[in-house]
């Protein structure tokens, strides 16, 4: 279909409203028929962008073959007080000899080194322990009347009766004032030598006297010991059981 050429003719623009010689007219990348001073190109931000990513990778490298090494540079220190230029980081580096523990020995332990040579190792290296031995179970000891009878009550519980393994050492802690005039001993005869037995003393030791800080029987309860029963050596019918499973 043909159009006349309007070459007298007028438009109005679809974005001021005005009125321009209609041979002037444009049409936008919007769409808008615009007066051609009113015209904007489009721009380049409301084209999508190309997913382009740089290249990273060298076609063909020849990169260069001489070996590099990491070098680590360490220089003297001065020290006034001697001066002299002294290593800033000594380091000595040995092995231990001999070490040697003691029997029975309890944490914490102190070791002495002797025999320290610069170049050589370490001679002997002792431990030491404290001088006790690794206590598996602690048992306080008190003394109350029952029935009109002192009894033996073991941790708060009247004439307990224990299970103690062996090889292990036991500690029966007879510290209480209550205890005073009861020392607690072992035999394998119930009621111990008020029922006719005798005084168990294999793994047996005492210190201090009952009734006093730090008094207490202790037992290092041997292989194969037999059933075992506590009493008080000086009155009858306090004490209890001592199981050896």
């Amino acid at each position: 279909m043909a159009f006349a050429r309007g070459k007298h003719a007028f438009f109005i623009s679809d974005r001021s409203g005005m009125r321009f010689p209609y041979s002037e007219r444009v049409r936008e990348w919007t769409g808008l028929i615009v007066h051609t001073s009113e015209f904007e190109e489009k721009h380049p931000q409301l084209e999508p962008s190309r997913n382009v990513s740089d290249a990273v990778a060298l076609k063909e490298p020849r990169p260069d073959t001489n070996n590099i090494f990491n070098a680590k540079f360490q220089f003297p220190v001065f020290n006034p007080s001697t001066l002299l230029f002294e290593d800033p980081f000594p380091v000595a580096r040995g092995q231990v000899g001999t070490v040697t523990f003691g029997g029975n020995v309890v944490t914490p332990i102190s070791a002495t080194i002797t025999g320290v040579s610069s170049t050589g190792s370490v001679g002997t290296v002792t431990a030491s322990g404290t001088g006790g031995v690794t206590i598996a179970g602690t048992y306080t000891v008190t003394v109350q009347s029952y029935l009109g009878a002192n009894k033996y009550y073991l941790n708060s519980s009247l004439q307990l009766t224990v299970n103690l393994s062996e090889g292990s050492t036991y500690r029966f802690d007879q510290s209480d004032s209550s205890n005073s005039g009861h020392p607690l001993r072992f035999s394998t005869t119930s009621n111990g030598t008020h029922g006719g037995g005798s005084q168990y003393t294999t793994g047996v030791t005492t210190s201090g006297t009952p009734g006093s800080a730090g008094a207490y029987t202790q037992i290092t309860v041997a292989s194969g010991a037999p059933t075992l029963y506590y009493y008080c050596t000086n009155h009858s019918g306090m004490g209890g059981q001592a199981n050896t499973p």
